[in-house]
């Protein structure tokens, strides 16, 4: 709650390269609103596929790691688990499809983040829901070792300094006291500082994130998974996070490495969804024509028909399998087995 005790200091001092950056994803939201009334039907494909890669990469910061297949099974509701990995995966999608569902924002509280935690380990044997009942750190093994990089606050104080942040940052969002997505940045800093819960914090963490950008507006996290842009970015997100806690015990921190690292993460987001959009605003002919570069020369060697429905927005399913069986029949991919299954290979 350190960020939040003294908000001019804290605010003050703000990097001009930072408000570059909120106007570009300002921007970014109100081009948002307009494909949301114009192409709706994008939209949905674009947040199912957004979804799954959320919860995968989310998972995998943790190094809870599935293979494509599984992940994909599971997210789709699979109720078969093969081991504990598979699990916590099962948590992530069932507190992220809780929040996607919304359709009206509580302030932030103690009983909603332990629910969301209690989702997250549901499956693990009823682990979650708990605050932490003892000290825990924030370690790296970048040397090899486990090297304790942060020491949060005796586990005793936990349930008094996660209420008053809470408390304080919901004041600070009605008072408007700064840019919504600083004062996101300053909790989300402050929540992991505090790592209120023995597992699970950096999930909760970018839970919390999703909640609040889009009870902020910032529709964005539906559609571009913020998840897999931290995980692509992961080695920034830790560097950022350990700068700015630096001194945050006493008060004495700067939330700007971080807050400036998430609104890159968030003016990327945003770039991506436009692009995505301006290519699914082609005509047919031209639909076609990207269906064939991407396979050609974009993307994996060994893919599935269901890869590209997914990395080709826009583009209708039977154009796919259009293009495909053209490009088989010239001899540039073959296809191994059949049915979902089925994998194709650039020859």
């Amino acid at each position: 709650m350190h960020s939040f005790v003294d908000l001019d200091r804290t605010f003050a001092g703000q990097p001009p390269a930072l408000g570059a950056l909120l106007t570009v994803i300002d921007t970014g939201r109100g081009q948002e609103r307009v494909f949301a009334d114009q192409m709706p039907e994008l939209l949905k494909q674009l947040s199912e596929h957004a979804r799954i890669a959320s919860i995968t990469a989310s998972n995998a910061i943790e190094g809870v790691v599935l293979d494509t297949r599984r992940a994909e099974q599971i997210a789709e509701g699979s109720p078969r688990f093969r081991s504990r990995n598979e699990k916590e995966f099962a948590g992530y999608r069932d507190a992220i499809d809780v929040l996607l569902r919304l359709e009206a924002y509580e302030p932030l509280s103690v009983p909603f983040v332990l629910h969301l935690h209690r989702l997250l380990f549901h499956h693990v044997g009823g682990r979650g829901g708990y605050l932490k009942t003892e000290d825990n750190f924030i370690v790296s093994c970048e040397t090899g070792a486990r090297q304790a990089v942060f020491t949060p606050p005796p586990w005793r104080r936990t349930e008094f300094l996660l209420a008053e942040l809470f408390d304080r940052y919901n004041d600070a969002k009605r008072e408007r006291r700064a840019n919504p997505l600083v004062l996101l940045s300053a909790l989300i800093l402050d929540f992991l500082a505090i790592h209120p819960v023995a597992d699970g914090n950096g999930r909760l963490a970018r839970l919390l994130t999703t909640y609040e950008l889009l009870a902020q507006g910032y529709g964005v996290a539906r559609y571009v998974s913020i998840e897999q842009r931290i995980y692509e970015s992961k080695n920034t997100y830790y560097a950022s996070l350990y700068e700015s806690q630096r001194d945050w015990h006493e008060g004495e921190h700067s939330i700007w490495p971080w807050t400036s690292y998430l609104a890159r993460v968030l003016a990327d987001a945003y770039a991506d969804f436009e692009n995505r959009v301006a290519s699914a605003e082609q005509v047919s002919g031209g639909k076609q024509d990207r269906a064939r570069e991407y396979i050609l020369r974009q993307s994996p060697a060994d893919f599935r028909k269901r890869d590209l429905e997914r990395a080709l927005p826009g583009i209708s399913p039977a154009t796919i399998r259009l293009i495909l069986n053209e490009l088989r029949d010239l001899g540039a991919i073959r296809l191994e087995g059949s049915g979902p299954g089925a994998r194709w290979h650039r020859v």
